[in-house]
């Protein structure tokens, strides 16, 4: 990772965070970016790196049209970018039947078309280049779905079919694709989740709380990097539930009937 530069969305808290830190204790030059400055600030402050070796660029990712400008002033600060971590975005606690389709329409406007705007106003400058890689934070629910997660897992199961596409299109210009799946991780996503009237659930799942440290799944993330793998999975045992899915869907299914989601 040493002089790579890395642009992390999202990173102001929780997975986006422990990567920014991950990453610049690997000798990497970063940019930053979320909605909250003051949240970004703090997390510069704590990746103890110089001036020149961090960016902080506030980005929304419901604010599309913005996109083209915002890469343009992330390539102008270093010159060059060598890796987008697709990292922002936002969950869900409700079920479908509750849901009002605004909240499915948001979530799928952050999750799904803000992630894939950004990509493809950066993709010019790889395929330029001829080299890139896009990260991918997904969810093990992009491979399969659960309930109170409908638009969620809806997202995540787009952005699967969008970036093994690129994947595909891109390889021949030496432009990578890595689609990380997290399962539980112990962060503010499921306090931060939106129920089905819009607002916030405000309050921490059992089965995140539980989850793995934001810290460990960076550094799993930070591997598959390197490795240039092409997917991983990330987490206890509901990574199993990725294997059950496939090849034993009926039984997998009576399993998720049971299963503690939240």
């Amino acid at each position: 990772m040493k002089n790579q530069v890395i642009w992390v969305t999202g990173a102001s808290s929780g997975i986006g965070e422990a990567l920014a830190y991950c990453l610049a204790k690997n000798g990497a030059k970063l940019i930053l970016s979320a909605r909250r400055t003051e949240e970004l600030e703090r997390v510069k402050t704590a990746c103890q790196l110089a001036d020149n070796e961090i960016f902080i660029l506030p980005l929304d990712l419901e604010k599309s049209a913005d996109f083209r400008s915002k890469v343009k002033e992330a390539i102008a600060y270093f010159g060059k970018i060598d890796i987008l971590i697709n990292n922002g975005g936002v969950s869900q606690r409700s079920l479908a039947k509750d849901t009002a389709i605004e909240v499915d329409r948001r979530i799928m406007e952050i999750d799904y078309f803000g992630t894939i705007a950004l990509s493809k106003a950066l993709l010019p400058y790889f395929l330029e280049k001829k080299a890139g890689k896009f990260v991918v934070i997904t969810s093990l629910v992009g491979k399969f779905g659960t309930p109170m997660r409908s638009a969620y897992s809806a997202a995540k199961h787009a952005l699967h079919g969008f970036f093994d596409a690129l994947r595909a299109e891109s390889w021949k210009e030496n432009i990578k694709v890595l689609i990380v799946c997290p399962g539980f991780v112990k962060t503010q996503v499921s306090v931060n989740a939106l129920v089905g009237s819009g607002g916030k659930q405000g309050t921490m799942d059992n089965a995140q709380a539980n989850g793995m440290s934001a810290e460990k799944c960076a550094e799993k993330i930070l591997s598959a990097i390197k490795k240039d793998k092409e997917e991983v999975y990330i987490g206890g045992n509901e990574v199993f539930g990725v294997y059950l899915k496939r090849f034993l869907p009926s039984i997998f299914s009576k399993v998720l009937r049971k299963a503690k989601v939240t």
